[in-house]
């Protein structure tokens, strides 16, 4: 039978006709509603030609491609050759869900593929050894066939305060491997695969994109083929697994989106099937950390001052980072000690908790679970718990607990727990700030999505952030155990723009935690001006990384005005659509937020570098309903971007009323904003 899944203009059509598995046919624009018979030509039809030197029977790029097919390139799950070819035991269908089962001699595969309401594609395979002896899995993956025209790629690369870093290449024949050995993403992570027509941007050409849904070692690859075939494929990253008779394995999912409209197509599809799931429940607070305000000087004298000015200026939650454990003075020693130091909190983080209530605010507090110093109780007492050797290579002078050990999850747990009884603290943010530089991770993140599952289970209330030394987590899967991700370390509001708006392709922007930093940045030490820094912070889930102390009454009167901002436009932007403009200029972006029903949007048009021109291009908005009519606004966030000019365009005096269309495809002159500056701008509908 041929299976034709249909969700938000996709169409996922299955050929799993006779007894070998089930091929992919087609994935990507609806094709409407064929016919049993339309499904067959179509499948009969797709039928390719035999060329010279080649097998002696058409190529069939099944779901399980492998060399007993006679597909050279890079295999779904790598089993031993001697299994022969895979047979098809069974199709069920549930409405969008295909559960395909087949047999691999005594593995038996169970594949399944889902289309999602908002059109996203979910794949995995489950294998489980049927035989009397072990069976090697040398590498485990979903393969999925592309059309000839998507050629050209985008994935990312990185380092610490540079994540996700975008690159584009157009490949040959060969495959395209991006491994993370990590046992996390890392810094590096590809993060998401892009593959599509030539020139494809946010909001132009076709792409199909994926994304590996695991926290540890990943391996995401494109392959072009020689045969005339272009797949995608990603899983874990494994070596040799030795599945024991009756023992299995689940690849992670591999997460597909189509879209005809370029990255802010992908976006649209996978936002809305995130937001499905979300764990959020509340607006998304004003949040005040205080690593970059106070880094290890902790007490409440020195906390209080901050806490007054947080208040004062609207900040909703207020987070205790790195400092305040057992032995804690710098970044050598006492991780793995969950308990107040007497020395920093001589009556505990009581007195500190409540200043912070009774301010308004809720509480949170910094945690680094998984790690664990050599100078620590926990070490001493217990060495054996250690991932590796004590002599090993450390990272920010930590090492990694084996959280596959049952006893080292139940203490983490124990601590935890206690930590979140004792204390009414409402959010973690739970960091991870080195690699594990192991072999195999599989494990330790299995271990982990427990322990986190198990917290979350005893206190739902509590929000949890996922921070890895910045971003060096960040997946889907992670995103169903968590409130938040921190993109990065920088608050470098340059760098920022970037990182931003690359993660925003995936991550819907209620998760990504984004601060207002000092004047001078503490990663990169370069100055920017209070209004860039307000205008970059505010599109996200929006903080304050600075001590406040610090700063003039001017400063904290626009911060003020700039909370507000953020109170009276988080709920669009946290449910809107994200839009980004494709502009020549690269020193000039244009990105904003659309409500699901068109009738709001806020927009920022930001220059990162110098332009070539006198005049900058226009800021022109995508996504807005064509037919209605926008009064546009400047909004003030208590600082105006700097300019260099000798007099504004007129229109920004008094605002304009226009067309959707007009915006989107005319588009208004902007003022010349200097380098590092940006122009935050409200659109509502009129009519």
């Amino acid at each position: 039978m041929i299976h034709h899944l249909r969700a938000a203009g996709v169409s996922l059509i299955v050929d799993a006709r006779g007894t070998g598995v089930p091929a992919l046919l087609h994935w990507g624009a609806d094709l409407g509603d064929l016919s049993h018979d339309d499904l067959s030509t179509l499948a009969d039809t797709l039928v390719p030609a035999i060329p010279p030197s080649s097998i002696d029977e058409p190529l069939r790029l099944t779901l399980l491609p492998d060399l007993a097919d006679g597909w050279s390139g890079r295999p779904a799950l790598g089993l031993p050759r001697g299994n022969g070819r895979a047979l098809l035991d069974a199709v069920e269908r549930d409405g969008s869900r295909l559960t395909i089962s087949s047999r691999i001699g005594d593995v038996a595969v169970v594949t399944t593929l889902v289309l999602t309401p908002e059109g996203v594609l979910l794949a995995r395979h489950e294998v489980r050894n049927d035989g009397a002896a072990p069976a090697a899995l040398v590498s485990a993956g979903v393969v999925l066939p592309l059309p000839d025209r998507a050629v050209e790629l985008l994935d990312f690369t990185g380092r610490w305060a540079r994540e996700r870093s975008p690159q584009r290449i157009r490949p040959g024949h060969g495959t395209w491997m991006r491994e993370s050995r990590h046992g996390r993403g890392g810094h590096d992570d590809a993060f998401l695969l892009a593959a599509g027509m030539p020139g494809f941007g946010f909001r132009s050409g076709e792409v199909w994109a994926t994304h590996v849904a695991w926290s540890g070692d990943t391996a995401a690859w494109f392959e072009r083929t020689a045969l005339g075939r272009t797949v995608v494929g990603g899983g874990e990253r494994i070596g040799l697994v030795e599945l024991a008779p009756g023992e299995g394995y689940t690849t992670p999912t591999l997460v597909g989106a189509w879209s005809d409209h370029g990255l802010d197509g992908v976006s649209d599809r996978l936002h809305p099937w995130v937001r499905s799931w979300s764990t959020i429940r509340t607006p998304r607070p004003l949040t005040l950390n205080t690593w970059e305000a106070v880094y290890f000087d902790q007490s409440l004298e020195r906390l209080q001052p901050l806490i007054d000015c947080a208040a004062e200026v609207g900040v909703e939650r207020f987070v205790l980072d790195d400092g305040w454990f057992l032995g804690r003075r710098d970044d050598r020693r006492a991780l793995g000690d969950w308990t107040v130091d007497p020395g920093t909190w001589p009556q505990g983080l009581a007195p500190l908790i409540q200043s912070v209530q009774s301010a308004g605010m809720e509480f949170g507090l910094w945690v680094e679970p998984e790690m664990v110093s050599l100078d620590s109780d926990l070490a001493r007492a217990h060495p054996d718990w250690l991932l590796s050797p004590a002599d090993g290579v450390t990272w920010r002078w930590q090492h990694v607990l084996d959280l596959s050990q049952e006893p080292v999850r139940a203490h983490l747990f124990e601590r935890l727990d206690a930590l979140l009884s004792q204390h009414p603290i409402a959010f973690l943010k739970w960091d991870h700030n080195r690699d594990l530089l192991v072999d195999d991770a599989h494990d330790q993140v299995v271990a982990l999505y427990g322990l986190l599952d198990d917290l979350r289970a005893a206190h739902p209330g509590v929000e949890i952030e996922s921070c890895a030394s910045g971003g060096a987590r960040i997946d889907l899967e992670m995103l169903r155990r968590t409130d938040r991700v921190w993109a990065s370390d920088t608050n470098d509001p340059l760098e920022r723009q970037a990182v931003q708006r690359w993660t925003g392709v995936l991550v819907p922007p209620e998760y990504v935690g984004s601060h207002l930093g000092d004047a001078h940045a503490h990663t990169t030490g370069r100055a920017s001006s209070l209004s860039f820094r307000l205008a970059t912070a505010l599109f996200a889930s929006a903080g304050i990384e600075w001590d406040l102390t610090r700063a003039s009454e001017e400063e904290l009167s626009a911060v003020r005005t700039w909370a507000d901002a953020y109170r009276l436009y988080r709920g669009l932007l946290h449910t809107g659509r994200t839009v980004r403009a494709d502009l020549p200029e690269p020193g000039v972006l244009v990105h904003g937020v659309v409500s699901p029903d068109g009738r709001e949007a806020l927009a920022a048009y930001v220059t990162t570098d110098g332009v070539e021109a006198a005049l900058p291009p226009r800021f022109a908005l995508p996504g807005l309903d064509p037919v209605r009519r926008y009064r546009v606004e400047p909004v003030d966030l208590g600082a105006s971007p700097l300019t260099l000019q000798d007099a504004p365009p007129p229109w920004l005096a008094d605002g304009v009323t226009l067309s959707g269309s007009a915006l989107s495809a005319v588009g208004l002159p902007m003022p010349l904003l200097l380098p590092g500056n940006a122009l935050v701008l409200s659109l509502t509908a009129v009519d």
